[in-house]
């Protein structure tokens, strides 16, 4: 069996793949430390250091680092998280036969899609293949049409879509978090009145001071066009998927799903 530490430390070295699964983990690691609460502080600081663009993590973390019982509640917090009924949502909002434009893979949207069966995916690369080469390729082994569509072909792309669907990897409420070429992505969707859907899943929504510091540490790079993930104005959207239910964006209130943690603002003693 891993030991906890060791399991903190593949948290901590894993990037991108499923948001349930590095919160399961973390969840996991944490119950089976038995920390003080200054190391819990420590350890909840380096996971937000090393995942400054997963919401859910920053989530589990400020929830954990003000509940009384910690360990129970990171349990909980998991299981929350698997339970989460966005996808479910998605896949009965979603028009039939309908084309659909994403960027890269993303967790609940592709979900949704292989679900669903009948859509066409655009999926737009960005990332060098890094994610949209991969999400291709799953989309077509469950039979689900879908093509690769090279950055340059953004524009063109949601012009043969009937929806562009992006989503938020945090929240708060004016503002998401998404990958790089969301803002772009939605923008020409608001221009050239293609519906735009944000989906917004369980833990995503931060208080508005944890979620700036994220996007403070997203502007921590050599120039702003390398940053991992980028700002997208929720004004851009038409409609909102939370896992509250489908909505226009203009009936809803996005509320943070956890306290406010100023311990996090901190970088933790390297």
């Amino acid at each position: 069996m891993m030991h906890p530490i060791e399991r903190l430390r593949y948290v901590a070295r894993a990037s991108g793949g499923d948001q349930r699964m590095l919160v399961r983990e973390t969840a996991g690691a944490l119950r089976g430390l038995g920390f003080d609460p200054a190391g819990l502080v420590v350890a909840c600081r380096r996971i937000v250091e090393r995942h400054p663009t997963s919401g859910p993590m920053w989530w589990l973390c400020a929830s954990v680092l003000a509940a009384a019982d910690p360990y129970r509640c990171a349990a909980s917090l998991a299981d929350d998280l698997e339970a989460d009924p966005t996808p479910d949502l998605l896949v009965e909002a979603l028009p039939d036969d309908a084309t659909v434009c994403v960027i890269g893979w993303p967790d609940l949207i592709g979900e949704a899609l292989l679900r669903r069966g009948d859509s066409m995916v655009l999926a737009v690369d960005t990332d060098d293949g890094m994610g949209s080469n991969a999400f291709v390729r799953r989309l077509q082994r469950a039979d689900v049409d879908a093509e690769i569509v090279p950055a340059a072909g953004l524009g063109a792309a949601v012009l043969a879509s009937d929806l562009v669907v992006v989503e938020a990897s945090a929240a708060c409420p004016t503002e998401l978090l998404a990958g790089v070429g969301s803002r772009a992505l939605a923008s020409v969707g608001y221009c050239s009145e293609v519906p735009v859907w944000a989906v917004v899943g369980r833990g995503r929504c931060l208080p508005s001071a944890l979620f700036d510091a994220m996007a403070r540490r997203q502007a921590e790079v050599r120039a702003p066009w390398d940053a991992p993930s980028e700002g997208v104005p929720l004004a851009l959207c038409n409609w909102v998927v939370t896992p509250n239910g489908v909505l226009p964006t203009a009936d809803t209130t996005l509320q943070p799903e956890c306290p406010m943690s100023y311990e996090l603002l901190r970088s933790s003693a390297m």
